[in-house]
């Protein structure tokens, strides 16, 4: 399988489902009468990335790893979002980037040696780094997100975080 199909398609779609957790959230806010700001620095631990963090990480691992793959440039973020809408806005612009791919862009890099500034010095073939790295870290900074908004009082639940499922007749 192409690198593409074991990574691009999966963050796009994680992106979006996390695009619709902050319409959630704020949704939620209002009804709860607060302000859905307070949210971006949320967080689960006083050691852990607040909820904004986890949210530019999910999308920096996104970004940069095809980026890293394949030379290309990716976006770059200032890492100060202070509103809900500052997040969604990074997410779209992610999404964007994402979407200048095509599954040709990865064809065949799935050996091709990469050494991302985060392994300090050392190097790791490309499909590694996908399957081995880069999905784990989104998925831990997705869950995070996740579990920080479930226990802020945001009504998401395991469909929330699925999405839509390609279904078909039996």
């Amino acid at each position: 399988m192409n690198l593409y199909e074991h990574c691009i398609p999966q963050f796009k779609k994680m992106l979006g489902i996390l695009d619709r957790w902050l319409e959630l959230a704020a949704a939620n806010a209002d009804r709860r009468k607060f302000d859905p700001n307070v949210l971006v620095n949320a967080r689960l631990a006083p050691d852990m990335f607040p909820f904004a963090r986890q949210i530019g990480s999910a999308c920096d691992t996104a970004k940069f790893t095809p980026a890293r793959i394949t030379g290309k440039d990716a976006p770059k973020h200032a890492d100060n979002e202070h509103t809900l809408d500052e997040l969604r806005a990074r997410i779209q612009d992610v999404i964007a980037y994402l979407d200048s791919y095509r599954a040709q862009d990865l064809e065949g890099m799935e050996t091709k040696v990469i050494a991302p500034p985060s392994l300090r010095g050392k190097s790791v073939v490309a499909k590694d780094y996908v399957i081995e790295m880069q999905i784990p870290n989104f998925y831990f900074h997705v869950c995070m997100a996740y579990a920080i908004l479930r226990h802020n009082g945001v009504e998401l639940g395991k469909m929330d975080f699925l999405g839509s499922l390609p279904l078909r007749d039996a």
